[in-house]
This record gives structure tokens, sequence and C-alpha cells, in this order.
């Protein structure tokens, strides 16, 4: 059947685009023929590649048993599988498991497990969630409450709470005009100023990326600051709540991110590589004294019809077991610090490249006008967008966001499949710094 060009579809723009025609390991082609390096997994979602054979036969296999089970009306085994399998690989503490269809519903249901949570033990005034600044957290309702980005969410500012944000751990652009670690970590020790600000008695959580994605860019903490997040927390017995959903899986060159540290949160949100874009899914993992209390009191009031599809479940525990067996975590590490470098190399030689920061196969690029003073483009060039388009006409992906509240600032994320080899990382840089070269030829 040929595909029309009817103009029906509409996402966030009607900006045309290429025809996907098929897929292969980190790479797309479109029904012209060309071929492009995926540098950003999709949406920083297909950690194990594309075309992986074994997804498709645990599809196939699945598909002759079932494609839908309702949870209230039967168990599923690869629902059970799949979560005897994340709670094997997580802390041991998050021993229980609740599956969504993606992110922003991980999120939600984050949020409502902790009000329930403190509603049932008689906390009732805890109903205030914490965040950061910038964040990006989820487009739904509950989720863009605790979502700092501007443009994504200054629209529905009317229809959401307002929830209070500290500054993000953003050193190359310190809110506080400081630098570490002679700051103290200010923007850390921040959230202890917020809580009294909102009486601790009200406080349910606070929630952050162990690295942060989209909104910041591959932003990672300076040390020290999740033991002052941890420590806070703790003292006003307030729930930290980790959205993994980027970060899980892989993707910082760690199963998950909050490995990186010792971190003991209460509740993490999952999605993206959990299914690795084969299959909308998701989960809340939650510690078992949260569930186990609510459940015996009163049951969790909330619920989705997807959650724990046999389908998605099965592609999900499929996905799991090959980031395990063929430890991607590893080689996200070793190829994330192979092409870190690499960026590293083509900033030393293109000052338009600021700052390159991240973890693992979670990277990013930022660019400015004038290196010595940081000095950012001003958004009406739309620099960051404009790196992107060249990249993709050289045929690479990458993924563009401001890092400045989301109105200014220009960063690209460079954030490929994890199970990405040595020529591969040559290829990228190569499409890479074309493309930054064009775009300085136009600056």
């Amino acid at each position: 059947m040929k595909s029309s060009d009817s103009g029906l579809l509409f996402y966030q723009t009607d900006k045309k685009l290429n025809l996907m025609h098929h897929t292969e390991g980190i790479r797309i082609w479109d029904t012209k023929g060309k071929e492009y390096i995926d540098g950003s997994s999709g949406a920083i979602v297909c950690n194990i590649g594309y075309g992986n054979e074994r997804i498709k036969d645990a599809i196939v296999r699945q598909a002759e048993s079932s494609f839908f089970a309702y949870r209230m009306h039967f168990e599923n085994e690869p629902a059970l599988q799949l979560a005897e399998k994340l709670v094997a690989h997580t802390a041991s503490h998050l021993n229980r498991v609740f599956y969504v269809s993606g992110g922003s519903e991980a999120v939600e249901t984050a949020m409502k497990l902790c009000r329930q949570h403190f509603y049932s033990i008689g906390e009732g005034s805890r109903h205030i969630f914490i965040s950061r600044r910038p964040s990006y957290h989820g487009c739904t309702l509950g989720a863009l409450a605790l979502t700092s980005y501007a443009p994504l969410e200054i629209p529905f500012r009317s229809l959401i709470k307002s929830y209070p944000k500290i500054p993000a751990p953003y050193c190359y652009r310190c809110e506080f005009r400081s630098a570490f670690p002679s700051c103290g970590l200010q923007c850390a020790w921040e959230l202890e100023k917020v809580i009294r600000e909102q009486g601790p008695e009200n406080i349910a959580a606070f929630i952050a990326e162990p690295i942060g994605g989209a909104s910041t860019g591959a932003l990672v903490p300076p040390d020290g600051y999740f033991d002052v997040i941890q420590k806070i927390c703790r003292k006003y017995g307030i729930m930290l709540i980790l959205d993994e959903v980027m970060t899980g899986f892989g993707r910082t060159g760690k199963l998950f991110g909050y490995e990186h540290w010792e971190l003991e949160a209460d509740i993490i949100a999952l999605s993206k590589g959990m299914a690795a874009g084969y299959y909308p899914l998701g989960a809340v993992m939650a510690r078992g004294s949260i569930v186990d209390d609510l459940v015996a009191k009163s049951g969790f009031a909330h619920g989705f019809t997807y959650a724990g599809n046999p389908m998605a479940c099965a592609v999900g525990l499929e996905a799991f077991s090959i980031v395990l067996e063929d430890d991607l975590p590893s080689n996200s590490a070793r190829m994330g610090s192979i092409l870190k470098s690499g960026l590293k190399d083509l900033a030393a030689r293109h000052p338009v490249i600021g700052e390159v920061r991240g973890r693992g196969l979670l990277l990013a690029i930022e660019l400015v006008e004038k290196l010595k003073s940081r000095e950012p483009f001003s958004p009406e060039r739309n620099i960051g967008q404009r790196l992107t388009d060249i990249a993709y006409e050289e045929g690479l992906i990458i993924y563009p966001r401001r890092p400045i509240q989301g109105l200014s600032g220009d960063h690209v994320l460079v954030a490929p499949p994890l199970i990405l080899n040595r020529s591969d990382v040559d290829e990228l840089l190569k499409r890479l710094e074309r493309s930054i070269v064009r775009l300085e030829s136009e600056l």
C-alpha cells in the first residue's frame, strides 16, 4: 500500500519529514535509500538498536498465546517474569512493581503512590512535590506540574498545580554564580530552604533524574550533590523519587542511574529503554513497605487499561534479557568514554562547542556564541535546531533542546543505541563534525 501525503497527521509542528523504509542496528533508511545513524536512539529509547531478531521471536511466541489480558481478571506469565527480573536486578528494597505504558504514566503513578501512602497513614497534609528547574518529567498534567521547561508548560499553567522548584546542578551556568566545590553545593541545600518555606509537614517528595535528560542535556551532578539531597529527604521524612525513564537500562554506563551514587530512592519511574522502542512499556518500582501498607488498608486507587499487558511485558522481558546478557551497560560505559573523548576533541577544534557533558551513552554538547564568556546564541537564531537539521542532511540524527529554562541556550543530545561499536563511533563523529563545519560556515 502506498502511503499518502495528505497532511492528516500532526504532532508538535507540521514539518514534513522523510518517510522511513527500514531499520537495522543503529541505522535507519528512508524510502529514497538515504541512510542515517540514529545518534539519539529515537527519543533516547532504542537502547538495543533496531531489528533485533530475539525481539521478533519473542513477539511471535507471545502472539501465539495472547496480545491482551486485563490485570483485574488474570495474571500473565510475561508480567510476572519481568517483575521477578526487575526486582532481582534493582536495589533490594525496591521489590514491588506497577506497570504502565510510558514515562509520563510512570511519573504520574509515582506521584499518586506517594500521595496515597501519606494519606493512608494519616499524613494527608503532605501533598507538595518539589522538583528542579529546568527539568522534564512528562507531558500529562501531573508530570507536567513537576516539569520546568517553559515552552512545554507555559500554555498549561492554569490547568496544573504550581509546585516549587529548586535550581538544577547546572555548574556550567550556575544560578548562584558560584563554582564547585567552593559553592558548597548551594543548589542541593536549596531543597531544605524550600521545605522549610513550604512547611515540612506539607512536603510529599522530591523528584529528580539521576543524570539530567532532555531539559538539561546529560547534566551530571557534582560529587556530593545527591548525598546532600538524600540527607535532607531523610531528615524531613519526605520521599525521594528518581525519574529513571531516560537513564535506566544501561544508558549511563550502569544498569540504572542511581548506581553511580549510593542512592536509596523510595520510588523509581522506568520506561524508554525498558522495552527499547519495540513496544510501549514502563513501570514504577517502590519499597515493599509502602505498597504493602497501602494495599492492606485501602488498595491503590489508580490504574491503566494496558497495565501489565502481556505482549508489552514479553517484549520488555526479552529486551531486559538482552541488556543483561550482552552486558550493554558495560558497552555503554566503554563506547561512551570513547565518544565523549571524541566530542571533546571536536570542542577543542570548534569554539561553537562550549561544553561536553554526560556519562555512558547519554552525552550532550552545549553550543555557545562566545566560548570564553559562555554567552548563548540568541533564541531567534535557533542554533540547536539548525545543527540538528544540518546533521539530518548529513545522515545523523541528534536531539536538540534549550537548557536555560527552555527559553534560550542550545544543546544537542548525542545518545546512540547501546550496541554501538568503535567504527560506529568514528562514523558518527565524522558526520557530526561535517555538520558543525557547515554550521560554522553559516555563522
